[in-house]
């Protein structure tokens, strides 16, 4: 059957702001940013690892409805309709710090888990992101 999952989708509603973040801030890098006309397909990945990629996709498109576009902006907008991504690193403290100086809006600090040290943040859409150092072993 399957042998991996290659991409997941976000809702942004401004790709040119979600690069500034995701790539300026976060340190991904871009995988593809492709106009379709209908829409620009923008992908984004952590460094090195282009086989796991996050869509940044604005709603809208041959998907859904402009009413039902309308309607999903409105909910990221009160963010109540964003995603979750999570992410692995290898100094949660130390990230944490580095987003911290960079005007990163975080939900949890640094906290000490079972399986490692975690926290959790905001993108500028509403979209929860956390991130762990995962314990060895």
């Amino acid at each position: 059957m399957f042998t991996a999952i290659t991409h997941s989708q976000i809702y942004v509603l401004d790709q040119d702001e979600a690069l500034d973040f995701y790539v300026g801030k976060l340190g991904l890098e871009v995988n593809a940013d492709v106009e379709f006309g209908f829409m620009r397909w923008l992908t984004v990945n952590v460094p090195g690892h282009p086989d796991r990629q996050i869509l940044l996709a604005k709603p809208g498109g041959p998907q859904m409805s402009e009413d039902t576009a309308r309607q999903v902006r409105e909910l990221l907008t009160k963010g109540a309709a964003g995603g979750m991504l999570i992410l692995t690193t290898d100094d949660c403290r130390k990230t944490y710090e580095t987003l911290l100086g960079l005007g990163v809006e975080f939900t949890d600090e640094p906290t000490e888990r079972e399986y490692g040290i975690d926290c959790g943040m905001r993108d500028p859409f509403g979209n929860h992101i956390r991130f762990t150092q995962l314990k060895q072993g």
